[in-house]
């Protein structure tokens, strides 16, 4: 825990506390916070701060801002997967939110089973969401969005989100095309499943506006994959 989100309901007096007891026992146990240190704190979907804290009881921290910081700037890209195991959820999730993805899309495919969508980690999204931001010292939450039918999703929504500023690349190790490095601009990555998309799948999103590009031969881990590809695209 890089930095303590707030609500902003906590923060509207000049008197901030915390009081979840997640948080409570983390600054207990790992970082030891007295009185008289100071802790970076976030005001969900908002600002910033250097705070000091003023008193440590066993219900609550209370603390008082000093100055305001910066937020980690976010990656111009949207990252749609296709739907992973429940497990793989979790860590894609808080990854992507730390990487700093812009948005999130979890896409149904052929070959991804439709139990993982009545998964319970579904419903404990921000709870995932969270522990990313505090990671990363960011506030804003990316936007996530769940369609469960592939073909409606790319014939309706996907061409409107691909224009000459912001290309779509489907990670594909069967193509020849290379994937790009140290783009400058926004664009939309999309991910497969673990067996990888089915060819009518690949032939319907390049007819729909999307360039499949190769990472190399080998066939990589939904959850590696991902800071790859944003690692290369983004690079300096």
């Amino acid at each position: 825990m890089n930095i303590v989100l707030l609500d902003p309901r906590q923060t509207e007096s000049e008197l901030w506390s915390i009081s979840a007891k997640r948080q409570l026992e983390h600054l207990r146990a790992h970082v030891d916070v007295q009185a008289g240190d100071t802790l970076k704190v976030g005001v969900r979907e908002g600002k910033r701060y250097l705070t000091e804290v003023l008193s440590v009881t066993e219900q609550q921290i209370q603390l008082k801002p000093i100055a305001e910081e910066a937020i980690p700037a976010k990656l111009p890209v949207t990252l749609i997967v296709a739907m992973p195991r429940p497990k793989v959820l979790r860590r894609l999730i808080m990854d992507s939110v730390t990487l700093g993805v812009e948005k999130i899309i979890l896409l149904h495919s052929y070959r991804v089973d439709k139990s993982y969508w009545q998964t319970p980690f579904l419903q404990q999204l921000q709870h995932y969401i969270d522990l990313g931001l505090e990671q990363a010292g960011d506030t804003v939450a990316p936007k996530i969005e769940l369609y469960k039918r592939f073909k409606p999703f790319v014939e309706d929504v996907l061409p409107l989100m691909i224009h000459s500023d912001c290309p779509a690349y489907v990670a594909h190790p069967y193509e020849l095309q290379k994937m790009p490095a140290g783009i400058a601009h926004s664009c939309t990555i999309i991910i497969g499943p673990e067996g990888g998309f089915i060819p009518y799948e690949i032939e319907l999103l390049k007819k729909n506006g999307c360039q499949a590009v190769s990472l190399g031969s080998r066939i990589i881990r939904t959850e590696t994959v991902i800071p790859y590809v944003l690692g290369r695209l983004f690079s300096a």
